[in-house]
């Protein structure tokens, strides 16, 4: 393999989330009166975190407190509504299984909170990966590189020698910070501008590509 580590984004990486998303979000939305959005509108919302996307999604001004509010809200109906239609890419669970075979060390270190990040890569890759976390009180949001820092030091693995995988500007800009290796996926909700902009290395357009880079 040429990398000893292959760490992932989720959303819009390994996992089309997207039908979720928009389907908890709106109805958070509609227990607050707030006008719901469509699916392209809740893409440009995806990247940050549920909190960032309901910051988004809310109308401009919502106060703290009522973000707040729907954001213990949404993190509550998650695990009844957080993954019902989600499902991974085509390719990406052969994708993985050939950088297993390889020796290589798989994580997953997603904006979307620890918990779910969890739930959510455990019930679609059981036993896969070796490392899984999302945000949380040591892993700050992305791209601020603590997270995959501590994720590359409890693999052992140098920073060079690893392959951050990811279709947004702020996986490309973690993985830069951290001194990984940028690569953008151009299946997921973010344009291949946003990933050269901000510094993907390589760009694919399948998974299978991944094992060739």
């Amino acid at each position: 393999m040429a990398y000893d580590a292959y760490i992932f984004d989720l959303d819009g990486t390994v996992l089309d989330t997207l039908p979720d998303l928009v389907n908890i979000t709106n109805t958070v939305l509609v227990e607050w009166d707030m006008p719901t959005h469509t699916t392209e509108e809740i893409s440009s919302y995806v990247g940050g975190g549920a909190r960032l996307l309901l910051v988004r999604a809310a109308p401009e001004g919502t106060p703290d407190d009522i973000i707040d509010s729907m954001l213990a809200r949404w993190r509550g109906i998650y695990p009844e509504l957080g993954h019902k239609y989600t499902h991974p890419y085509k390719g990406i669970p052969e994708m993985l299984n050939t950088l297993k075979r390889g020796g290589a060390k798989l994580g997953v270190l997603s904006n979307k909170f620890d918990a779910a990040t969890c739930a959510v890569i455990g019930h679609h890759f059981p036993g896969v990966f070796d490392l899984v976390r999302g945000e949380g009180p040591e892993t700050p949001r992305k791209p601020d590189p603590t997270g995959l820092l501590k994720m590359l030091s409890d693999f052992g693995v140098e920073p060079e020698k690893c392959a951050y995988v990811g279709d947004s500007g702020s996986d490309m800009t973690v993985a830069v910070r951290a001194g990984c290796v940028p690569v953008g996926v151009t299946w997921g909700y973010r344009s291949k501008d946003e990933l050269l902009e901000k510094g993907a290395r390589f760009l694919i357009d399948s998974p299978s590509e991944l094992t060739e880079i």
